[in-house]
């Protein structure tokens, strides 16, 4: 058991600090131009340096080249590099390898065989986060507000910590601890009043509730 919460999709300070305030273990940084939660590297920058210290700063990519790669790591100083696209298991261990950063592979979820996929990144990667697909013709693979069947993922052990992610909010977190028995969580939309619009208030709830599933179990 472990009980990390992160908030991903952070883009303003005011958003940031309720995380910290609140917490929070781990506070994502989106660099993909078609989701509406991507940041420029600059605003990255300065929303790292808050939070360095206080929480792991993840920077998630989505089948990122290693000239974007390069920008991330000098400018950002992320803790993590979150890999949220088709990266493939030689992809994943060839960008642990160049940046000496700990990596967390994504992985989208719908049914049993797509946690037996997971199984080639376990020697290249620190961390798996288990998702749901996107819609269909979704343009964005996270942060889509849907779940999955979180059965899915009952007394799953891979050997490496896992995470858990895929439409969680204040309301539902605990369910989805107590129904997939992975403690760790990340939740974007579930903290927003609109679309890629964080809410601090939402944010603490969150926090306050996974807290309280952790505990309880």
């Amino acid at each position: 058991m472990s009980g990390l919460v992160k908030i991903c999709g952070l883009s303003e300070e005011v958003t940031l600090q309720a995380a910290l305030d609140a917490g929070a273990d781990m506070i994502g940084l989106v660099f993909f131009e078609k989701s509406p939660r991507h940041v420029s590297l600059e605003t990255a920058a300065r929303l790292a340096g808050l939070a360095r210290g206080k929480a792991e700063v993840v920077a998630l990519t989505v089948d990122a080249p290693d000239a974007l790669l390069d920008r991330i790591v000098a400018e950002v100083g992320p803790d993590w590099l979150q890999l949220h696209g088709r990266e493939t298991p030689e992809r994943a261990a060839a960008i642990a390898a160049r940046y000496g950063r700990k990596v967390m592979k994504a992985l989208g979820i719908s049914r049993t065989a797509d946690i037996a996929a997971a199984a080639p990144y376990v020697p290249h990667v620190d961390r798996l986060l288990f998702d749901a697909k996107p819609p269909k013709g979704g343009e964005v693979p996270g942060g889509n507000g849907v779940s999955f069947d979180w059965r899915l993922l009952k007394d799953l052990d891979l050997g490496l910590p896992l995470m858990l992610s895929g439409g969680l909010d204040a309301d539902n977190v605990a369910q989805a601890i107590r129904i997939g028995g992975i403690f760790d969580v990340d939740v974007s939309s579930g903290v927003e009043r609109e679309r890629g619009v964080k809410d601090t208030d939402l944010i603490r709830a969150f926090v306050a509730a996974a807290r309280g599933a952790t505990r309880a179990a």
